[in-house]
């Protein structure tokens, strides 16, 4: 994948549908995660981590090639972060791992830079969809079709065998991969049709999971303060003069 074609592609209407789902998504799950830096790999023209409130967001180009327009704070291989072991609370991998040459590698570095209880969202391509189909039939095309999509059952158990741990998962883009905006539209309604009837075959899914440690438990503030039960009365059996001399 050159950085040309993804422009390119993200200019298309087939790529605002994509993006404005993944957008939406992202915006949902990385709000609400703290911390003090996250991270977005990949798709530097689109700003993933617009909606979490970590004070420090950087958006990563891959290879050397990153548009000049797109606002990076570094340029690197997947394979290898330059990142320092367990520094980074939040990353987002958009498409990164079906354009890599060994996304096996990408997740265990992604593992590395993550800190216990981090938290990691991916987005990738549903090759159990129609889009997936589509790529089984024309291979040599450019951005999104040459990559080698990756199922989601797979994609899970390399996250359970890092240590993660599934939190949501979503489906999305249920309409055919149609060039055209008016196609695009007309087929709108299987949006709704798609959640509710066939739910896991969209073209795009998103994927949050959190890196468990064994044997590591967050403490947390106790807010509730339990009202202390009082003691019942005991009844004081008092002894005649005579009980006390044993008469």
């Amino acid at each position: 994948m050159t950085e040309q074609e993804l422009a390119r592609w993200l200019r298309s209407p087939l790529g605002r549908y994509v993006v404005d789902w993944e957008s939406t998504q992202i915006d949902s799950e990385v709000a609400d995660i703290f911390g003090f830096n996250a991270v977005q790999i990949g798709l530097p023209q689109q700003d993933f981590l617009r909606a979490n409130r970590i004070a420090m967001r950087a958006r990563i180009g891959l290879g050397e090639t990153t548009h000049p327009a797109a606002p990076v704070a570094a340029q690197c291989q997947p394979e290898a972060l330059p990142f320092a072991g367990q520094s980074i609370d939040l990353v987002v991998l958009p498409h990164v791992l079906e354009f890599s040459a060994d996304p096996h590698q990408v997740l265990r570095e992604v593992e590395r830079v993550l800190i216990a209880e981090g938290q990691i969202v991916i987005c990738g391509f549903n090759p159990l969809s129609l889009w997936g189909l589509r790529k089984q039939a024309r291979r040599r095309e450019s951005f999104p079709w040459r990559g080698r999509y990756l199922a989601l059952p797979r994609l899970k158990d390399w996250l359970s065998l890092l240590g993660f741990e599934i939190e949501s998962c979503q489906f999305g883009c249920y309409a055919p991969p149609f060039e055209q905006q008016k196609w695009l539209q007309r087929w709108q309604f299987t949006e709704q049709a798609g959640r509710r009837w066939w739910k896991f075959s969209g073209a795009v899914y998103m994927l949050r999971a959190v890196k468990r440690v064994p044997g590591m438990r967050l403490i947390t503030p106790c807010w509730q303060k339990k009202t202390l039960r009082n003691k019942a009365l005991q009844p004081v059996v008092r002894k005649t003069p005579k009980e006390i001399h044993g008469q």
